[in-house]
C-alpha cells in the first residue's frame, strides 16, 4: 500500500480527492481576498490550507447566520465536537482500526471534516485552534461589546490569529517559536481591517466591535437599531476620526505581523504577503475615505488584488537574503514592513468595486 493510500485509509484516495476538491470551491467561490494568496501555494499545502477555511468558513457562517441565538449556539458547540473528533482522529489515538472505523462513521457524509482530517494527518495543524474561533464567534451570537481596545485584541486574536496559528501549521516556519506571536499581529491586523470596512454593516445587525473607550475619547456612538436612547441616530459624533485611529493601530500590528514573511518558505511567504498586501491597501483605502466606507462596504478590485499576488510571488521569487528569528512583537513598537506584502508605497487611489 502506498503512503498516501495509508494516510487517506479509511476513506480512500478517491473520496479524499473529492472532499478536498469540495473545500477548493468553496475557496473560490467564497473567499474574495483569501483566495489570491491560496493560489500561489503548491498543491499539497493550496489542498490543505482550503481544508482550514472551508471548515472556518463554516463555523464563520453559522456565527453570521440566520438562526435563533440558541440554535446558533447549539450549532457552534456541534462544530467544537467536531473539532475533538478530528484533533483524536489526525493523531496516533486515531490511527487503530477501530479509532479509524469509528472516525469514519462519525464523518461519513462530510466532505470538509474528511479533508480537514487528511490535511492535519499530513501537516501538524494545530486543529484544536478551531476551538478559539468558536469562542469568538459565541460572542458575536452573545452580542459581546468591547470595552477597551485590549478586550478586542482578545477577541481578534480567536477569530483571526486562530486561523494565522492554523496556517503555519501547513506552511511551517525556520522559527515556529518567533513565527506564533507574528502570525497573531498579523491576525490582528487583518481583524482590524475587517472591523474598520464593516462598521456600518455590523452596526445594522446590531454588532459594535469598536471599543467604547476609543469612541467616547472622540465623543462618539454607535447604537444599533432600537437601542435605547439612540434616537434614531445608528452614528453619532466624528466617526471618521476614530476610523483614522484605529487604522493607525492596525498600521502597527502589520508592522509586528509582516516580520513573519521572512521565516517561511518562498511560496508559503508569497501566500501570505498577498492575503496581508489586500488587506493593507484596503485598510489604507478606508483610512484615506472613512465617510465613503461608512456608507458602503470598500473593497479592491479584482484587478487590483490580482496585481498585488503577482507583485507578492515575484518578490519572493527574487534571491533570498538570510533568514533570522525575530523576537515576539510589541503592538507599540512598530517596524517598518518591506514590499514583501504587494502593496506600492503610494497611497492608492479609492475603488470601491
Amino acid at each position: 500500500m502506498t503512503s498516501d493510500a495509508v494516510m487517506s485509509a479509511p476513506f480512500g484516495q478517491t473520496r479524499i480527492k473529492a472532499a478536498y476538491a469540495h473545500c477548493e470551491a468553496v475557496v473560490r467561490g467564497q473567499a474574495k481576498n483569501f483566495a489570491y494568496g491560496i493560489t500561489l501555494l503548491p498543491g499539497p499545502k493550496r489542498r490543505a490550507l482550503s481544508a482550514v477555511y472551508a471548515f472556518a468558513r463554516r463555523i464563520d457562517d453559522i456565527g453570521d447566520g440566520t438562526l435563533p441565538a440558541a440554535d446558533k449556539i447549539a450549532a457552534l458547540d456541534a462544530a467544537r465536537a467536531s473539532v475533538a473528533l478530528i484533533a483524536a482522529g489526525s493523531g496516533a489515538a486515531g490511527s487503530g482500526a477501530a479509532g479509524a472505523g469509528a472516525l469514519a462513521d462519525a464523518i461519513a457524509d462530510d466532505l470538509v471534516l474528511q479533508a480537514l482530517w487528511h490535511a492535519a494527518r499530513v501537516f501538524p495543524i494545530p486543529v484544536t485552534a478551531f476551538g478559539e474561533l468558536i469562542d469568538g464567534c459565541e460572542a458575536d451570537v452573545r452580542g459581546t461589546r468591547y470595552a477597551t481596545f485590549a478586550d478586542l485584541e482578545h477577541y481578534c486574536r480567536c477569530v483571526a490569529g486562530s486561523i494565522g496559528r492554523l496556517s503555519l501549521g501547513v506552511f511551517g516556519s525556520s522559527d515556529p517559536a518567533a513565527a506564533g506571536p507574528l502570525a497573531d499581529a498579523l491576525g490582528i491586523a487583518l481583524q482590524v481591517t475587517n472591523i474598520l470596512r464593516d462598521v456600518r454593516e455590523d452596526l445594522d445587525n446590531g454588532r459594535v466591535y469598536l471599543p467604547a473607550e476609543d469612541l467616547a475619547r472622540f465623543g462618539c456612538a454607535l447604537n444599533p437599531p432600537g437601542a435605547e436612547g439612540a434616537g434614531g441616530a445608528l452614528i453619532a459624533g466624528p466617526m471618521p476620526e476614530v476610523m483614522r485611529f484605529e487604522a493607525g493601530r492596525a498600521r502597527e500590528w502589520y508592522a509586528a505581523g509582516l516580520r513573519l514573511i521572512p521565516l517561511l518558505d518562498r511560496r508559503s511567504a508569497a501566500c501570505t504577503g498577498a492575503m496581508a498586501g489586500i488587506y493593507r491597501q484596503l485598510l489604507e483605502q478606508i483610512s484615506a475615505a472613512p465617510e465613503v466606507a461608512l456608507g458602503h462596504r470598500m473593497s479592491l478590485s479584482g484587478r487590483a488584488k490580482a496585481r498585488i499576488a503577482v507583485t507578492a510571488l515575484a518578490g519572493m521569487a527574487r534571491p533570498a537574503r538570510t533568514r533570522t528569528a525575530h523576537p515576539a512583537p510589541s503592538a507599540g513598537l512598530p517596524v517598518k514592513p518591506g514590499p514583501a506584502d504587494g502593496t506600492q508605497p503610494a497611497a492608492p487611489a479609492r475603488d470601491s468595486s
